[in-house]
């Protein structure tokens, strides 16, 4: 009878161990699936937040051109004004140029306001004080109502300074966007 209680126990081991070892297998096997799908969540997360910040700096880049392509059209306007107010030669067409430029930049701005980072909407607010400034005076001068000290080389001075502004703006968002540092680029006299 001992050998056959022995044996009884060998095979219960023996099936024993055959299920727990095909217990251990199916949950080792559960772990590591449960890893690979963390894994594979994570990366999805990882691809998304890349693609919202590549879609945001995007996003970012397009209003940037636009404000600075609009701004730049709008001092090229008031400079044109100016040029034919100084000569006498200002017609409707100039004041409607002037007034549809003004209107232009404001749509710009305001949608900008909504995407610019605090340091860029900085820069460009004061360049569009200096526009509405400017926009004020010239059509002072041009009305033949200016005040005390207001001239059409007081227009030029404010038309020089509005480029600086300008170049000052475009150069927050360039560091803004990366493409350069603070020290990296120098003045440039494109305008």
């Amino acid at each position: 009878m001992g050998s056959s209680i022995s044996e009884f126990a060998v095979a219960v081991l023996g099936i024993g161990g055959t299920l727990a070892s095909a217990l251990l297998t199916q949950r080792s096997a559960d772990r590591a699936r449960a890893r690979d799908l963390e894994h594979a969540k994570r990366l999805q997360d990882e691809e998304r937040e890349y693609a919202a910040r590549q879609a945001q700096l995007e996003a970012r880049r397009t209003c940037y051109a636009a404000l600075n392509a609009g701004t730049r059209d709008y001092i090229t306007v008031t400079t044109n004004f100016l040029h034919a107010l100084q000569a006498g030669e200002v017609t409707e067409e100039l004041r409607s140029d002037l007034d549809q430029a003004r209107r232009d930049h404001r749509a710009r701005h305001a949608e900008a306001q909504m995407v610019l980072p605090d340091e860029v909407l900085a820069a460009a607010s004061t360049v569009n004080r200096g526009l509405g400034d400017l926009y004020g005076l010239l059509k002072r001068l041009d009305r033949g109502v200016a005040e005390e000290g207001e001239s059409v080389a007081a227009a030029r001075e404010d038309t020089r300074r509005l480029w600086d502004a300008l170049w000052r703006m475009r150069h927050v968002m360039r560091i803004d966007l990366g493409i350069t540092t603070p020290v990296e680029e120098g003045r440039s006299s494109d305008e």
